[in-house]
């Protein structure tokens, strides 16, 4: 017998009337497929996550489903973490349209942001994330929140979380696959030596996941590209808001006089 697959099926209500989920949740189970869960997802359209036995089964629910009046199939395909997460979280991820590998969070989203990430951070191997951001907006926080839903400990490589951080070296047990690793992209570019960019290419080699907030700081001035990234995270605090490094340019925070006004900011 073949292993069941998890498939994702999106409708929008054309027409919202009494029974409707009843007599689809019975289509299902004349057709011997299973819901593992459901829940508005985006307004008028519902999701569900389904447990398929063979596409035979999914076909003839396409065919019947696109005939019914009362909706309009809008997705149906086998589940991604994306199809998921809006089952879990009732919204969907917004991802660009462009780059497929960024996505877009608000402030409002934290939620959805840690259950994203820290399903990232469950998987096995080398994984590269940026995470751009203006300062206070939760970058540091989601990814700390995130490690802790994982089950996995986040070591700071560079960073201003609490205080200034630029390591030079670790211990052995920090070496472990199953870390975190957080960088700052400002931080090591500007107060890092030799020996912080020596670890920080250990690390890259480590195949464990690598979180570098302001990544394009950091590939500017790195041997580095956006392209060695698996996708980068847009954390905002309202969708208007543009993510500029002005404001680092304007206050040199990095100066000879060290973090001056921006002392201990979630950069």
């Amino acid at each position: 017998m073949m292993d069941r697959k998890e498939w994702y099926l999106e409708y929008e209500i054309k027409i919202n009337r009494p029974g409707l989920l009843g007599d689809i949740s019975s289509l299902l189970g004349m057709l011997a497929i299973n819901i593992i869960s459901i829940n508005g997802v985006d307004n008028r359209k519902r999701g569900l996550l389904l447990l398929v036995k063979n596409e035979e089964q999914i076909g003839r629910l396409e065919s019947i489903l696109r005939t019914m009046e009362t909706i309009q199939v809008t997705k149906i395909r086998e589940s991604n973490l994306r199809d998921k997460l809006a089952v879990r979280h009732g919204r969907y991820i917004q991802r660009d349209h462009d780059d497929k590998k960024t996505f877009r969070f608000v402030r409002d989203d934290l939620g959805i942001l840690v259950d994203f990430m820290a399903e990232h951070f469950k998987q096995v191997g080398h994984k590269l994330i940026g995470i751009r951001g203006m300062p206070r907006v939760g970058k540091t926080e989601s990814i700390v929140a995130a490690s802790v839903c994982a089950n996995k400990k986040w070591i700071f490589v560079s960073s201003t979380m609490i205080k200034q951080t630029v390591r030079s070296q670790l211990i052995d047990d920090e070496y472990s696959e199953n870390n975190i690793f957080i960088l700052d992209g400002v931080v090591s570019t500007e107060r890092a030596n030799e020996r912080h960019w020596q670890l920080v290419r250990e690390i890259m080699r480590i195949p464990a996941v690598k979180v570098v907030e302001h990544p394009d700081i950091f590939v500017q001035n790195s041997e580095y590209s956006l392209d060695d990234f698996d996708y980068i995270i847009e954390l905002r605090e309202d969708p208007t808001q543009e993510i500029t490094y002005d404001l680092l340019k304007k206050n040199r925070m990095f100066d000879e006089g060290g973090f001056g006004a921006f002392g201990g900011f979630d950069y």
